[in-house]
């Protein structure tokens, strides 16, 4: 399959969701080499809820039959590409092992990381495509400098550049954004004018694997293992309670403690070696710093402190950090206001105004400040 020389030849990872589809529409309108490629991650549809609730959710086999009608519809080729063995080591054993470590990891970063723009990238060339297009609402832009910058998508409340911090340059050179100056209701409307099967289809809130958001069932079943009882403590190592196992709990929990006490608790840390998880007061869930690992720059690699914004979870406001680069991709994240459950496992991602500087893995936080 030889690209044509007169049009640029676009691979589209599609999801069967709105945002994707409408993505292959609109870079087949604008006269591109559209091919649509699927990927075979997980079959969510052997979940039932006891109400006898079938799930469906991104990358499931019902979605891969939307994108295909899609595609057919527009008139693109078509692709599925199995990746539920790489799926499996890459991203559901690291999401069990990650939360048997007491952290609480973010599968949907890796995803990108390790399966869209890794494996489907390939693809993507195999195909000699010129680039590989997503429906994520970001942008990039190319400086003067000929480097790649990643920057925030237009609509506010449906920015995902928080999951692609782990861009390359190389990545960032052959990937398109073509929703990222849309926002969803006018993405919606595109899907309408193009007719689009998909234009009304809701869209997904769960993390594909775990369809029924039931993590504990889910952790047990894939990890193996029966709950482990341990000890809840208190942060001077008061037993207060027992638990039935360390990966039930994440940073900033109060609810399921089944603790009385004349104040509200919350998880502070678990610590896996001693099989505890430790408890306290509001005001002793507040950190002024943090440690990173895995760090990857998307601008030039820092050499030296500076100030910047950073989320550490997707849903979290920008707030004000100072960055310490360290050696081996790691750096360590002051606030000059103690931050409310820095939680381990998660991405902290930096920004300067709407630009996305780079980020990395939260592996510890210091709690215990006065909030």
């Amino acid at each position: 399959m030889i690209a044509s020389s007169q049009k640029k030849r676009v691979v589209v990872a599609m999801s069967g969701g709105v945002d994707s589809s409408v993505t292959a529409a609109l870079l087949k309108e604008q006269d591109y080499d559209v091919i649509g490629l699927s990927m075979q991650l997980w079959d969510a549809s052997k979940f039932t809820a006891p109400d006898g609730k079938k799930f469906g959710t991104c990358c499931s086999l019902d979605d891969v039959h939307d994108a295909r009608r899609v595609a057919e519809q527009i008139g693109v080729p078509f692709y599925v590409v199995n990746f539920e063995e790489e799926f499996q080591k890459l991203i559901i054993d690291d999401f069990v092992a990650e939360y048997f470590r007491g952290h609480t990891p973010n599968p949907c970063v890796r995803c990108n990381q390790r399966i869209k723009f890794a494996l489907l990238m390939n693809k993507a060339r195999a195909l000699e495509a010129d680039f590989l297009a997503t429906g994520h609402y970001a942008r990039k832009e190319e400086g003067a400098d000929g480097r790649f910058h990643l920057l925030k998508g237009s609509d506010k409340g449906k920015d995902q550049s928080y999951f692609l911090f782990t861009l390359t340059q190389e990545q960032l050179s052959s990937t398109f954004f073509p929703l990222g100056n849309m926002t969803k209701q006018e993405t919606r409307r595109l899907a309408a004018r193009y007719g689009l099967r998909v234009a009304k289809k809701k869209e997904s809130q769960e993390i594909c694997f775990v369809p029924d958001n039931n993590y504990v069932r889910f952790l047990e079943e894939e990890g193996k293992a029966a709950p482990k009882t341990g000890n809840i403590v208190d942060t001077k190592g008061h037993v207060l309670g027992t638990h039935a196992g360390t990966y039930r709990y994440t940073i900033g929990q109060r609810k399921g403690l089944g603790l009385a006490h004349p104040h509200p608790l919350f998880v502070l840390g678990i610590d896996v070696d001693k099989n505890e998880v430790i408890v306290g007061e509001e005001g002793e869930l507040f950190a002024d710093k943090l440690l990173a690992q895995e760090i990857n720059w998307i601008i030039a690699e820092p050499t030296s402190a500076f100030e910047a914004m950073c989320k550490i979870r997707y849903r979290h406001e920008p707030v004000a950090c100072t960055i310490l680069p360290l050696p081996e991709h790691r750096a360590e994240v002051l606030f000059p206001k103690p931050e409310r459950a820095v939680t381990p496992g998660q991405a902290v991602v930096f920004y300067k105004d709407k630009e996305v500087l780079g980020g990395g893995w939260i592996e510890n936080h210091f709690a215990g400040c006065s909030g």
